[in-house]
């Protein structure tokens, strides 16, 4: 792996050739892009599965464009928790999950860990039912979708190298693409979406902060940071190639959250101001009736494609973390007998999501009760990133700068700010208060 990133180096720094035609050095660069495209860009892709997908949409259906500037913010977080995950990862050689043990109480780690498992595997549940949802918009049955779903991704990581995998992930990322399409079918404003990108807008709403809240929650995943550091060191990179793998996740981040502002816009373009939405599926079926059936499409396969990367990427993401907690092996390249615990959890959780999203489930109050884990999660993880990062003793002169540390924790008390809130009123909420 590192002689394949030593190689696109080399290709991506050595000088052009005087006569070489500009279309030939665009396919040069797109091959480097390709080729640096890895854990970064899977683990931030994967956060735009079924109930990302519900909730930017639901900011496209109540606020039409008022939450553009507000997703600006949320990219320059994503792209700053990215970058450190992954910078943990290839400067150390361990993940996320392994360094907390290291450095942290081990009661703590557990805690984090438990919660983590509890949380990812509802959400691996919403996943299945977004396919499920998916292919009943295009007249399939849910049940005859979901079970060889489940094997199909079940099998890419048992009987896979990490490397084909990964190639795996990179391609069910193309299904994004569908979003801008969907946003163009939809025929938005465009002077209005140039302002609202640039020019904060807030309203003084319980139903807008509680949005902001579920954008950032959704966006800044726990479990993203996990498989992003795990990702690196089951690639196999090493510090020298910690440039390709900090553009990775660089790129991934930015990718994703403009994947996450095409969804906002396609809906506040075709149905803004209509009232929340409470799922992917329907927010594609709005669309139909004013950007066409074509647009209803392209929402459903952009939904198959998010919510069978992110059923392969969540649990994988709590089994790196349970393996590097315990210190056992753990990677997709191994086989069962060689990593028993790493991929019998995540057999585990593909079958208990499955089976689960067969039967008639709530799939909002679930969603609402992995939110609550992700709440309480989240701030604890990013401390636990920023702290790692900031330590000398753990990464030498790639810590944090000065300027990147004070950068760096604005942003995690942001975040575990506003993930306080929303864990809050939903608490507050189960008592009828507020």
């Amino acid at each position: 792996m590192t002689r394949d990133l030593d190689t696109v180096t080399a290709a991506a720094t050595a000088p052009p050739a005087v006569a070489a035609p500009s279309r030939r050095r665009g396919l040069r660069r797109l091959a480097a892009v390709a080729m640096v495209a890895g854990p970064g860009l899977v683990a931030a892709n994967a956060g735009n599965d079924a109930a990302g997908i519900a909730t930017y949409a639901s900011a496209g259906s109540q606020f039409t464009y008022g939450t553009l500037f507000f997703m600006v913010l949320v990219t320059v977080a994503l792209v700053m928790v990215q970058e450190m995950a992954v910078r943990l990862g290839a400067h150390t050689g361990k993940g996320l999950g392994a360094l907390i043990r290291e450095q942290f109480s081990l009661r703590l780690t557990a805690l984090a860990v438990f919660c983590l498992l509890l949380a990812n595997t509802g959400l691996v549940v919403s996943e299945f039912a977004g396919i499920g949802a998916a292919f009943e918009l295009l007249g399939v049955p849910k049940w005859a979708v979901i079970p060889p779903s489940a094997v199909l991704l079940w099998s890419l990581v048992l009987f896979g190298s990490y490397k084909w995998a990964e190639r795996i992930f990179l391609v069910m990322s193309l299904a994004f693409f569908a979003y801008p399409v969907a946003m163009v079918l939809g025929h938005p404003n465009w002077g209005q979406v140039g302002e609202h990108l640039v020019v904060p807008h807030i309203e003084p709403s319980k139903d807008f902060i509680l949005l902001a809240v579920a954008l950032i929650g959704t966006t800044v995943s726990p479990y993203m940071q996990f498989y992003a550091a795990a990702g690196v060191v089951d690639r196999g990179a090493k510090p020298a190639d910690y440039k390709l793998i900090r553009a990775d996740a660089v790129l991934g981040a930015v990718f994703a959250c403009l994947i996450s502002l095409t969804i906002i816009i396609a809906t506040a373009a075709a149905i803004g101001g209509t009232g929340p939405l409470e799922s992917a599926a329907q927010a594609a079926e709005a669309l139909k009736p004013v950007a066409g059936p074509s647009a209803e499409l392209l929402f459903a396969f952009g939904l198959i494609g998010a919510s069978a990367l992110a059923g392969a990427v969540v649990p994988l993401s709590a089994s790196y973390a349970v393996g590097e907690a315990a210190g056992v092996e753990r990677s997709v390249s191994r086989r069962f007998r060689d990593a028993p615990l790493f991929l019998g959890l995540f057999t585990a959780q593909i079958a208990l999501g499955a089976i689960v999203a067969l039967t008639p489930v709530d799939v909002i109050q679930l969603l609402i009760g992995t939110q609550v884990l992700q709440g309480l999660i989240s701030p604890v993880v990013l401390v636990y990133l920023l702290v790692l990062t900031n330590r000398r003793s753990v990464l030498g002169e790639a810590a944090n700068s000065p300027r990147y540390r004070t950068a760096a924790t604005t942003v995690v008390i942001g975040v575990a700010a506003m993930s306080t809130i929303l864990l809050v009123q939903t608490v507050l909420g189960w008592f009828g208060v507020g």
